[in-house]
């Protein structure tokens, strides 16, 4: 297998796989600091594509953790009929219908599968998104049709930009056609089982979330708690990562920083007496931002 150039050995076994833990120190600072004259040009355009009817706020969370985080510009692309012209609690951000998602140039990154469905029209989006040059993290319903769809499979593994996997267990294990207890109890090696099936930098979300990529490496998550286990939270991170991938940095420390911040923002809540009961994926959002900035701070009173 070849990965960017370079021959990849997919035969790497558990034993051999290099396990490191996420911690703070591996991000001082998050994001390099911007320059007094900046611009918003200069911080990335990323999309948030899915939305089918009775889901558009799986989109609306994503696109506002990416705004959160600091995505210079964020699109939100619904696939709905009645796609929302504006977001009245953050209309920074641009809606979009999907007829119209060949007018979003110069994307450098997009998120496809929050609340995408599965049908017909969302099978052609998700075609359509992997035939494009920018960065892509794939994750939610996107992950299920590529789970029954071949000809899908076959896109992601030779795509020839970035991609970012993102699954929970029960889409882990349909992706590799297992149980979600062999995931459960395997965890490390199904993600790079997954890594290596895809072409792709994996993250296989969960208490303690595994990230892998290509080179055998393996990065295991030290922040979270139950707090995140509701509706929406998955949606945040995506939107987090997709943000942190539109600002310059690679999937593979896109994926490390944004796993690892959406879990503080989670900690950091519940030392606040916020959760974990009734912990909301739109909190976290906010948190993160704080998170973020708060990294880069650190790093400040180190130098």
């Amino acid at each position: 297998m070849t990965y960017q150039g370079k021959t990849i050995n997919a035969e790497l076994t558990k034993t051999q796989v290099k396990s490191n833990k996420l911690v703070q120190s591996m991000f001082l600072p998050a994001l390099p600091s911007r320059s007094i004259d900046a611009h918003k040009g200069n911080f990335g355009n990323v999309a948030i594509v899915g939305g089918d009817k009775g889901m558009v706020g799986a989109v609306l969370l994503a696109s506002r953790a990416a705004l959160f985080c600091g995505s210079g510009r964020v699109y939100a692309v619904f696939l709905a009929d009645d796609t929302p012209s504006v977001d009245p609690s953050h209309p920074e951000i641009m809606l979009h219908s999907a007829n119209i998602q060949a007018n979003l140039t110069q994307l450098n990154c997009a998120v496809i599968g929050p609340g995408l469905g599965q049908s017909k029209a969302a099978i052609e989006l998700l075609e359509f998104y992997m035939a494009q040059p920018a960065a892509l993290l794939i994750d939610a319903d996107a992950l299920n049709l590529i789970s029954q769809q071949m000809h899908l499979q076959e896109i992601v593994k030779n795509r020839q930009a970035e991609t970012i996997i993102t699954p929970h267990p029960a889409e882990a294990a349909r992706l590799l056609n297992t149980t979600v207890a062999d995931i459960q109890q395997n965890r490390i090696e199904r993600a790079q089982n997954l890594t290596y099936k895809f072409n792709t930098v994996c993250v296989l979300k969960g208490a303690s979330t595994i990230i892998t990529n290509i080179d055998g490496n393996c990065f295991i998550n030290t922040t979270g708690n139950p707090g995140l286990a509701s509706g929406g939270t998955g949606d945040i991170l995506s939107g987090i990562i997709g943000s942190l991938i539109a600002q310059g940095l690679s999937g593979l420390e896109a994926a490390k920083l944004g796993v690892y911040v959406h879990g503080a923002a989670a900690d950091a809540l519940v030392a606040q007496g916020i959760g974990p009961v009734g912990l909301t994926a739109s909190e976290i959002a906010l948190e993160a931002r704080k998170q973020i900035n708060l990294l880069n701070k650190l790093a400040q009173k180190e130098i």
